[in-house]
């Protein structure tokens, strides 16, 4: 079994070869228009050693990087009402936005889905493969739409419950991120929330009456773990923070479009 296997890093390709670098990379979260089917969960790309990536997909190889070498990263911003979450990306990593709910019309496809609008029968949106599932369904013209997908699971045909999100400890705690938005039933209260900073998690919708009650997908997310020995440059555009995780450092990056390298 290999050290990288163990959780545990060599840096030493630092001085020139190569190094593992494992990653977490999601996507912002779809947006809900209100009266409208909830938002898909960001694009989920883990390779996290014993952990999942969405969409069911098994963990993926981790990066290999150089030292002294540029990568770019950007975090994906949640979409707006009537807009998918924008991607994220780490170097050549790239999860999909996930996808806003149909208002009175069909979800739209992203990481995940969004669900499907009130007021027909309509299909929610499809999801990215090993990324996340798509959007609930709507079968006939009863006043409640579907929930987004999830990264774990599509959301309800039968109801208004978001796709459940895949939980991660790569910060050493559990954290369930890429949560698909609940859709929205006529007859609830309620004015629907924005899905969570950094969480890629998917609008949830605001029922009638249409008062202008649009939300919005919760932003991405990059995690970087890599060898404690090495040191990483957050560059400019970028907000970031590291901490020591047992062996290994974990470097999380909240916001902006720059570069990384390490030393």
């Amino acid at each position: 079994m290999t050290l990288s296997a163990l959780g545990i890093f060599s840096a030493a390709g630092a001085g020139g070869g190569g190094f593992p670098v494992e990653y977490l990379v999601i996507a912002g979260g779809g947006g809900a228009p209100n009266g409208a089917g909830g938002g898909g969960a960001g694009g989920y790309r883990s390779s996290i050693v014993g952990e999942s990536s969405g969409g069911g997909g098994s963990a993926e190889s981790a990066f290999t990087a150089a030292a002294g070498t540029n990568y770019t990263v950007t975090v994906g911003a949640g979409g707006n009402a009537g807009a998918s979450g924008v991607s994220s990306v780490f170097s050549t990593i790239s999860s999909v936005g996930g996808g806003y709910g149909g208002n009175y019309s069909a979800g739209i496809s992203g990481g995940s889905g969004g669900g499907a609008g009130q007021g027909g029968t309509y299909n929610g949106g499809a999801g990215t493969t090993n990324q996340g599932y798509r959007g609930g369904n709507r079968a006939g013209s009863s006043g409640f739409s579907a929930g987004g997908g999830g990264a774990s699971s599509a959301g309800s045909d039968a109801g208004i419950g978001g796709g459940s999100g895949v939980s991660s400890s790569v910060t050493g705690s559990a954290v369930t991120r890429a949560v698909g938005g609940n859709g929205m039933d006529n007859g609830q209260a309620g004015s629907g929330s924005n899905g969570a900073t950094n969480t890629g998690n998917g609008a949830s919708a605001a029922p009638p009456p249409f008062t202008g009650v649009n939300r919005n997908g919760g932003s991405g997310v990059v995690l970087l773990k890599y060898a404690s020995t090495l040191t990483i440059t957050i560059g400019a555009g970028l907000t970031g923070t590291t901490a020591t995780v047992g062996a290994n450092k974990v470097t999380t990056i909240t916001n902006g479009t720059g570069n990384v390298s390490w030393a």
